[in-house]
């Protein structure tokens, strides 16, 4: 159908943007639209990685079909430009079965990387093996120094503690290209042409309180067994989910080298400047309109 739609919910960690795609997919069904959810959270993309992500247990769905969930292995890595692709076509797809699709995350590369028109710049083997190595030797902040000394505008858009971004940002740029291509675009031009952006807030302070309990929570619930399991699975072999907030912590803990309370502070310490991240990333967003998390989806539809 020419007049399906593309809905992106996006907003930090725990404001409650799942619940409210399920509403929206829920008021668009009701009304003879069969709406469907894809996920933009680069974690829920890996199998067993579910209480430290938040990833909806499928019996609380609501009978409503989710893709790009559980779609790699812990020991796989999960690149955006790999994700683009699949999250196209699965909202292709949606569109073709005459519903709107619901894009759902918080991970703003992934999301911008659907939603704007975003291109990848190539990739060279050789470079980036050896810059990893370089990595490996002189640790991500030296690598980070090296970026800055580049290009300084490439560097403010990097996490200086991510290496994969800081390597991936120097390979690039080795190859002649004039930035990293892995940041929003400064005017990025949509993708599908009848696309709506809805940003979840919470008020800072309420959001904090929230996110330390959903930590607290993640443990109480089980996150070290779920952790454990994955482990086995190959978690420490994972480039991506082994570096996961919370995952990396409980890691630390089941090898004796963080104490519960630590790796519990930590998480949240790092959860809480993730989500500071996140917004600064979604309110560049172009026609992004900010909704509260109990929002009635008959107001936006």
């Amino acid at each position: 159908m020419s007049d399906t739609r593309l809905w992106a919910i996006v907003g930090a960690t725990g404001t409650g943007k799942s619940d409210f795609a399920l509403r929206l997919a829920e008021h668009l069904r009701a009304a003879g639209n069969p709406a469907e959810i894809v996920n933009a959270d680069a974690m829920q993309l890996y199998r067993g990685m579910d209480i430290g992500t938040a990833k909806l247990p499928v019996a609380e769905r609501r009978g409503i079909p989710h893709h790009m969930l559980d779609v790699r292995d812990v020991m796989e890595e999960a690149a955006v430009a790999w994700y683009q692709p699949l999250a196209r076509a699965a909202i292709a797809d949606i569109h073709a079965r005459g519903g709107d699709a619901i894009l759902v995350g918080g991970s703003g590369l992934y999301v911008s990387s659907v939603i704007f028109d975003f291109r990848f710049p190539p990739r060279d083997a050789a470079v980036r093996e050896r810059l990893e190595a370089d990595l490996e030797a002189l640790g991500a902040p030296t690598m980070y120094a090296r970026l800055r000394e580049k290009d300084a505008v490439t560097a403010a858009r990097v996490d200086p503690k991510n290496g994969r971004r800081v390597i991936r940002a120097l390979e690039v740029l080795e190859q002649g290209a004039q930035n990293h291509g892995a940041a929003l675009p400064d005017a990025p031009k949509a993708w599908h042409p009848l696309t709506r952006i809805l940003g979840v807030h919470v008020d800072r302070t309420a959001l904090v309180d929230r996110l330390d309990e959903r930590v607290r929570r993640m443990w109480d619930q089980g996150m070290l067994e779920e952790v454990s399991r994955l482990r086995d699975a190959g978690l420490e072999r994972g480039i991506t989910a082994s570096r996961a907030i919370g995952y990396a912590q409980a890691l630390a803990q089941l090898n004796g080298s963080m104490t519960e309370d630590a790796a519990i502070a930590e998480t949240q310490a790092l959860t809480r400047r993730y989500a500071r991240r996140q917004v600064s990333w979604f309110k560049r967003y172009p026609g992004l309109e900010w909704i509260a998390p109990d929002a009635d989806p008959h107001e936006w539809v």
